[in-house]
């Protein structure tokens, strides 16, 4: 009896041991390949791979458009005007992580070939004369706004966009590496990278929607920019290298409205490298944070770096930490305490203190509602999980 027990435990042992060695093997996926153009009607699902975006790709409302982690979308100037556009009722999915980030670029790698990520929503808004629609500036003539505060257009995660800023359609209008009109809160922008473009890094026209950890790297106009009563509550980690050529590191304005509301972000870093110069000598923009047109907010936890002088001929323009560019906004916005910037660490910059872009501006902030820390920490690469999603080439984009 022993003998025959202890034979069978032997053959069971070389049966599970060929039987796990077969488990072992494990067979790596073939990363995909392939073309994305024209509309998106139905779901459709993109594996990891390494695909070409071809023209103007619209997400049609009724569909959704999904990117798996890891994949790369690559467009080239040679075919035209390329972009991805999701429209109101569409869906951008894109599941991307810190060691596998979801990456679109362009072939030739040179700022303003391709028109970015543009979504559009129907979030409220206020435009120009207190208008609650408008026709968006992209070329792709889109009616924005609405009253679904609430507006789903996806879930971006971990996301980098290349050398964007194309003018499409009309050849007159610009967009930027990622542009988003009237979209909703219940939009998801999360660790979104906007590189090397030839406007601005990020821009929202209204909306409600809120995104956490952006980096905006080497873009030619503004790092950050918005309009149209843009209002999202809940934006942290905004991190700005400004390098080569750049202007503002935030632009903010309300297209003229005195709205009794406005956007809040915390955890904010503005860099400008030494060298940097404004997109043009005609308009000098080189201010840190700039308000007009009733822009306002509340801002904390900031470091400003590197907002020094410009010199043109024999004259030298000098980089304000704060300046507001016209009295409505310092009469409704700063003396009427609807703008707020606390724990503010500023060095490397000219003028510290905020002003108004004319001497007739006299700009003076409550005690409280302007405030200097030197402990300030603002966006860090700790804070925004570093990883390769914020590398490019070798290069840490968080510095």
């Amino acid at each position: 009896m022993k003998k025959s027990f202890f034979t069978l435990l032997l053959f069971a042992g070389l049966f599970t041991s060929c039987t796990t060695n077969d488990d072992d093997e494990v067979t790596t996926p073939t990363p995909q390949t392939g073309e994305i153009t024209g509309e998106i009607t139905s779901d459709k699902t993109y594996a990891t791979g390494n695909y070409t975006l071809k023209g103007i790709v619209k997400v049609k409302p009724g569909a959704t458009l999904t990117f798996e982690a890891g994949s790369t979308i690559t467009c080239d100037i040679a075919t035209g005007d390329n972009a991805l556009v999701v429209l109101n009722g569409g869906k951008l999915i894109i599941n991307g992580t810190a060691s596998q980030p979801v990456v679109f670029t362009e072939k030739n790698k040179i700022s303003g070939n391709w028109g970015g990520i543009i979504m559009y929503g129907d979030a409220p808004i206020t435009a120009a004369s207190g208008a609650t629609t408008a026709l968006s500036e992209d070329g792709n003539v889109q009616t924005y706004g609405g009253t679904n505060a609430a507006h789903n257009g996806g879930s971006l995660h971990y996301v980098r966009v290349e050398y964007a800023g194309k003018k499409l359609g009309d050849g007159q209008k610009e967009n930027n590496a990622f542009t988003f009109y009237s979209c909703g809160s219940g939009t998801v922008l999360d660790h979104l990278v906007a590189y090397k473009g030839a406007d601005d890094g990020f821009e929202f026209f209204g909306g409600t929607v809120s995104a956490t950890n952006l980096v905006s790297f080497g873009n030619f106009d503004d790092a950050f920019d918005w309009q149209d009563g843009w209002r999202g509550q809940n934006n942290e980690n905004w991190y700005a290298y400004q390098t080569g050529k750049g202007n503002f590191g935030m632009e903010i304005e309300a297209s003229n409205n005195n709205n009794a509301f406005g956007p809040k972000i915390s955890k904010i870093t503005l860099k400008r490298a030494t060298g940097t110069t404004p997109e043009s000598d005609t308009d000098i923009q080189l201010d840190a944070f700039q308000f007009k047109k009733e822009g306002n907010g509340e801002y904390d936890n900031i470091i400003i770096d590197g907002y020094g002088d410009y010199t043109v001929g024999a004259t030298t323009y000098h980089g304000a930490a704060v300046k507001i560019q016209d009295n409505n906004t310092n009469v409704n916005q700063v003396n009427g305490g609807k703008l707020k910037l606390t724990n503010v660490k500023i060095i490397n910059t000219s003028v510290t203190t905020p002003i108004g872009a004319t001497d007739a501006i006299s700009v003076l902030f409550s005690s409280t509602n302007f405030t200097t820390n030197n402990n300030a920490s603002g966006a860090s690469g700790t804070s925004m999980n570093n990883g390769n999603w914020s590398n490019v080439d070798g290069t840490n984009l968080v510095q």
